[in-house]
């Protein structure tokens, strides 16, 4: 009889960690045949995917109805809101499923709240599984219930080893596993599509630098504009697209025009096709306070594209090798990103090859057959 693996990871909008918690499940289902694999439609956030996951060998099984729609999504406190909601409607459709189900493993991320909490007051089989893909930024509540929850978490995944020595202040150190979810699916990478954008692709390649997340404080893209501006001053005819969506998106669209940005700079909504974008830019920008390694550096490693990033906790240092696979600039610190912007201009053509040569030989450890290695090993061994 199969065991059955479920993921929790309600998403809002659609971020890294949709595409992560897809290629997990897929990379299961795919490479083995002794897991039954699902995942969890909360609020209906996973009913889009259903049909692409089916074809995939993963089911999507609804816990409460769709409303996803009329969840706000815009602005910090409307997204706190939301997550009130998603709670308060939750719990007993979760409390039901977990007692009739009795699933194997449950692997969570995002909302960690709710199963966390009830983990603590439930006598439950299933293993929990906590993803933890990020610097967490903790407050005083978030640590207690971890501390709390330890006893009842079978494994405590993330994808540095920089991650790693963070979270020993607060588990275990045997309970800790280093787990890559930056999951790259090559059949999907290998496809190429066109830019949807006002220049032809083959117009516009290598005349844009691209940045792409949410927009959250996180992402610290009004920093970027802002340091884009003073390189702007030097070099007027250089541009840049960021992509993606959130809750400072407004913010930032401000910050573009009161800098007189608009020619420079174009905020463009999120694309399932990111690649074509990577492939046609000169580098990408990572200019986040805190990141795990992320899909988008991988990816654009992938893509032939430079990357420069803020020297931010964890990921990016690990998978730049300290600089020697693209360039790194001192986090949120006035004119590192422009000076590292300039560095960029001046690099030797020799010496962008090779750095791109080594971040791109640093992309084997994310492919979805070495995740779900991993993964395996992490849930077979106690």
């Amino acid at each position: 009889m199969k065991k059955s693996i479920y993921y929790w990871s309600p998403c809002l909008t659609k971020v890294g960690t949709v595409k992560s918690t897809l290629n997990s499940a897929i990379s299961v289902a795919k490479y083995s045949k002794e897991y039954e694999v699902k995942i969890l439609d909360v609020f209906g956030e996973w009913t889009p995917y259903k049909e692409y996951l089916s074809n995939n060998g993963v089911e999507v099984e609804k816990l409460t109805f769709n409303y996803h729609k009329f969840l706000p999504k815009n602005g910090f406190f409307k997204s706190r809101l939301s997550y009130l909601i998603i709670i308060l409607v939750s719990i007993f459709p979760l409390i039901f499923f977990l007692k009739r189900k009795k699933p194997n493993y449950l692997i969570i991320h995002l909302i960690t709240f709710l199963p966390l909490l009830l983990f603590n007051f439930l006598k439950l089989q299933t293993k929990l599984i906590l993803r933890i893909s990020g610097y967490p930024k903790l407050n005083i509540l978030r640590k207690k219930l971890w501390k709390i929850s330890e006893k009842k978490i079978f494994k405590i995944t993330c994808p540095t080893s920089a991650l790693v020595n963070d979270l020993e202040k607060i588990f275990k150190l045997k309970k800790i596993k280093l787990l890559s979810d930056a999951i790259i699916n090559m059949k999907e990478f290998s496809k190429k599509k066109y830019i949807d954008w006002d220049l032809k692709p083959e117009k516009s390649k290598g005349d844009f630098f691209l940045a792409a997340g949410r927009f959250t404080k996180q992402k610290n893209f009004i920093y970027l504009i802002r340091e884009f501006k003073k390189f702007s001053v030097q070099y007027p005819n250089e541009k840049l697209i960021i992509l993606g969506e959130g809750e400072l998106r407004d913010k930032m669209f401000h910050e573009i025009k009161k800098l007189r940005l608009n020619n420079n700079i174009k905020i463009l909504s999120y694309t399932n096709n990111i690649y074509s974008y990577m492939r046609a830019s000169k580098a990408f920008i990572l200019s986040s306070l805190w990141e795990e390694v992320g899909f988008v550096i991988v990816e654009a490693a992938l893509s032939n594209c430079f990357v420069i990033s803020s020297n931010c906790n964890n990921g990016p240092k690990e998978f730049l090798m300290n600089g020697k696979a693209g360039i790194l600039f001192e986090n949120n610190l006035d004119d590192k990103l422009f000076e590292g912007l300039k560095k960029f201009q001046n690099l030797e053509k020799n010496d962008l090859s090779q750095k791109k040569l080594s971040a791109k030989k640093n992309c084997i450890k994310f492919t979805m057959f070495h995740h779900f290695l991993n993964l395996k090993k992490i849930i077979q061994n106690p």
